[in-house]
Order: C-alpha cells, then sequence, then structure tokens
C-alpha cells in the first residue's frame, strides 16, 4: 500500500510538472506577402508563437532552396487591459533580385520548422502591364462573406494583388490578439500567395495601431500608415485617414500635416510630365470616405459638411483639404470603406456632379471618381443606405462582395463589384475613361451644371 502510494504521487507530480512547462509554437504560421520597396522585391512576414532564432525564407525558381533571406525577429506583446499580455514572435524577410514576371516558389522558418511551400509572381516593371486588383475594407474573422471567393480567385491567380483598405478582423487585438491571429490564417490562402497590401481603419486604433504597425510591412518609410505603388500604367497611393481624428490618433495634427505634405509631394512627382506620360493614371485610397449615402448620422461621413477627410481642418479656410488637393493634381479615382456597402458615385467636386457628358459620364470627366467598398464581410453586419439617395450617388447596393479593378491601359480602367449574396454574379459595372491625365484636366467647379 505504501509503494502504491509513492507512485501515485510521483505521476501526480510528473502531470504538474508536465502541464507547468508551456507548449512550443515553432511552426510558422499566418504567412502573407507585401510588395517591397523596389518592383524586384517581394516581402514576407510570418508569425510563431514561441520564440525561433534564425529564421529566413527560402526561395527559387528553378528549385526551391535557390535562394535566401534571413528573416528579421521581433517580440510583440498583446495587450490587453483586464488579461495578461501575450507574446508572440514576428519574422519578416525581403526577398529581392527578382527576376520581373517571374513564377517562385517559396517557404519560411527555421531549423525546427518549416511553413508549406507556396508560390508568386513576382511584379511586372513595365508600365503595359494590365494589373487586375481585388479592393475592398472592413474584411473581419466573423462572417467573412468574402473569404472562400478571395481565396480561390488569388490561388487561381485571377488577381494579382489586395487592396485591404482598413478594418482587419474585427479586431486585431482582441482577446489578446487571437482574433487577428485567426483572421491572418485565414487569409493566408490570399496572401501566402499575393501580394496583401493595407492601410489602417478605426478599428486599429488600440494601442496606437501597435497591432496593424507590427503584423503588416508596407513598403516605405512610414510603418505601413502610408505609401505608394507604381503598378502598371498607374500610381497608387495608400495614405491613412485616421490622422484626420483626435481620438483615433496621437498627436494627429503633426501627423496630418507631415501626411499633406508628403501626399502633395507624391502628386508633383507624379505630375511629371516624364511620369504621368508613363504612368498616367493617378488614384488615391484611405478607409474613411469623403462622400456616401449610408445611415452614419449627420456627423458622421455622407452627409456632413465637415467631414475632415474632406475638408480638412474646416469648411472655411479648408486648410489640409484632400479633396482640394486631389483635385487640383488630377487624381482620377478614390475608394474608400468604413461604411459596410458599396457605393459607386458620380463625378464630384464640393457636392457638386461633374460628368463627362449626359450619356458618357465616366468618359473625360471633369472631377474625380469615389467608390465606397466596405462589404467585404463582418460581424458588424451592413450599413443601411438613406432612404433616397443624394444627387451624387450613382450606384449603391448592402450585398456582400468585393471590388475588382482592372487598369486596362492609358485610357481605361474597368470596375466591377463581385457579390457573394448572389454567388460572385458581378453587381455593377463601370469604364472609366481618361483621354487626358495631369493638372488642369478637371474643370468642374462649385455650383456648376451637367
Amino acid at each position: 500500500m505504501g509503494s502504491y502510494l509513492i507512485i501515485m504521487i510521483l505521476l501526480l507530480h510528473a502531470t504538474i510538472d508536465a502541464h507547468t512547462d508551456p507548449p512550443l509554437w515553432s511552426q510558422p504560421e499566418q504567412v502573407h506577402l507585401s510588395y517591397g520597396d523596389s518592383p524586384d522585391e517581394m516581402t514576407v512576414t510570418w508569425v510563431t508563437q514561441s520564440e525561433v532564432h534564425g529564421s529566413a525564407v527560402e526561395f527559387g525558381h528553378g528549385k526551391l532552396t535557390e535562394l535566401s533571406t534571413p528573416a528579421r525577429t521581433w517580440e510583440f506583446i498583446n495587450q490587453e487591459a483586464k488579461r495578461d499580455n501575450r507574446s508572440m514572435w514576428i519574422h519578416s524577410a525581403t526577398m529581392g533580385k527578382l527576376q520581373p514576371a517571374t513564377t517562385y516558389m517559396y517557404h519560411v522558418g527555421s531549423a525546427i520548422g518549416w511553413s508549406d511551400v507556396f508560390i508568386f509572381r513576382s511584379q511586372r516593371v513595365d508600365a503595359e502591364w494590365s494589373p487586375v486588383l481585388a479592393v475592398y475594407g472592413d474584411f473581419g474573422n466573423a462572417n467573412a462573406q468574402s473569404i472562400a471567393y478571395l481565396q480561390k480567385a488569388a490561388q487561381m491567380s485571377e488577381i494579382d494583388a489586395v487592396l485591404h483598405i482598413g478594418d482587419f478582423a474585427y479586431d486585431l487585438d482582441t482577446d489578446v490578439g487571437l482574433i487577428g491571429d485567426a483572421f491572418m490564417k485565414q487569409i493566408e490562402p490570399i496572401a501566402a500567395y499575393i501580394p496583401y497590401m493595407t492601410l489602417p481603419g478605426n478599428h486599429e486604433k488600440k494601442f496606437n495601431f501597435s497591432q496593424y504597425r507590427n503584423r503588416f510591412q508596407m513598403p516605405g518609410e512610414f510603418d505601413s500608415m502610408m505609401y505608394s505603388m507604381k503598378l502598371g500604367p498607374a500610381r497608387i497611393i495608400m495614405f491613412n485617414s485616421e490622422v484626420f481624428y483626435k481620438n483615433e490618433y496621437p498627436d494627429n495634427y503633426k501627423a496630418m500635416y507631415e501626411q499633406y505634405h508628403w501626399l502633395e509631394a507624391q502628386l508633383q512627382n507624379a505630375n511629371l510630365a516624364s511620369e504621368r506620360a508613363v504612368r498616367p493614371w493617378v488614384m488615391a485610397l484611405a478607409h474613411r470616405p469623403m462622400y456616401c449615402s449610408t445611415m452614419d448620422g449627420y456627423y458622421g461621413h455622407c452627409n456632413n459638411p465637415n467631414n475632415p477627410v474632406r475638408v480638412g481642418l474646416n469648411n472655411v479656410t479648408r486648410e489640409y483639404s484632400l479633396e482640394d488637393l486631389f483635385y487640383k493634381y488630377g487624381v482620377d479615382l478614390q475608394f474608400y470603406g468604413h461604411e459596410h456597402s458599396y457605393e459607386r458615385l458620380w463625378p464630384l467636386y464640393h457636392d457638386t456632379v461633374c460628368n463627362g457628358t449626359v450619356n458618357n459620364p465616366y468618359t473625360n470627366p471633369t472631377a474625380p471618381v469615389h467608390i465606397i467598398t466596405g462589404s467585404a464581410g463582418n460581424r458588424e453586419g451592413q450599413t443601411g443606405f438613406d432612404k433616397k439617395p443624394w444627387s451624387y450617388s450613382a450606384f449603391r447596393s448592402d450585398d456582400y462582395g468585393y471590388t475588382l479593378m482592372k487598369i486596362v491601359n492609358h485610357t481605361h480602367i474597368s470596375i466591377d463589384q463581385i457579390s457573394t449574396d448572389k454567388g460572385g454574379a458581378v453587381l455593377d459595372s463601370m469604364i472609366l475613361v481618361k483621354e487626358k491625365h495631369g493638372m488642369g484636366t478637371f474643370t468642374c467647379h462649385k455650383n456648376s451644371k451637367n
């Protein structure tokens, strides 16, 4: 009996000791790509839940281990006010000197664990390329209505990249980052195959956007908050609408000032004769819209004459007004999210519809075109519309789905809205035609008649 008791005590201690050692989570997960600082680069970022040293990406177009790049690794602490913090380790490496338009295979990991093998196609560098981009915002872990369609489109090479314009997971920080982890695993079948380009939204504001800044590694020097890309015949400028909101962004006036002048410098460069001749299209993307017709209240975005994304500091002086800046420098097309719906607007400036002609409103319009695309799916559901559309609203729908943009050539861009409610059917189509681009091509003025 004494021997039996001793054995049971030893087994109990062994069981307790086994449970005090945390499990090892050294296997790479949440693998995702993004464009690098130059067209011959592709950055890959991934996570391990335990500390791992010596991480790297191995890649090649002839064999998997043809080339290797060591990763930069850092500990990221998931914070939550009412729970203990949780650490994970983020790894990021840039594959460089890639041959244009070439298929590469790669995997990521270390001596104690490797990911699956993925493939991607490096960027075409010529302006004759016609990239197809999926554009959407407000995409979550729960009720991710568009996930299967996007996963399939990415793996079948039907889209070249994703532009996710704010609000992820709902939210990246929820449950000490576990919801963020789940979302990043969901998008891996998309983002491990094509670049997943991102912007912050209001749902990323916690702890000074730390979840967003750490999980996504975008090109440029601004911590993934703003950057620009040259894809085919277009310059695509990604900026941060959250700098306009004091309760969302620390030191927002300084950030707004810096971003405004960065945007102006980008647009001045884009309008050099040598640049606009090669890449005539210029477009801007952010999270919160300038205009819309959803029921977000008077002091929301749709029916707010003091919408700061539109007017800047105030509606009188319009200092730091992005609407005026984009009009001045001939920004052809703008995409926004935030409203959980899809809405295509008529060409628009200062609340005034500025169509090209009555029969062809999107042929040589005299003001920028705005698209709101925030219906990819999340736990908050869709945003209802005002019963009566505003005069600038051309088409609107609260179907779940996402936008496909094809930059066809120097004069044509096609926009299709895909409805996942209708099994992937095209819900809305528009072709934007611009025979002339650049400063001075917009001639619409407030209260003008069209």
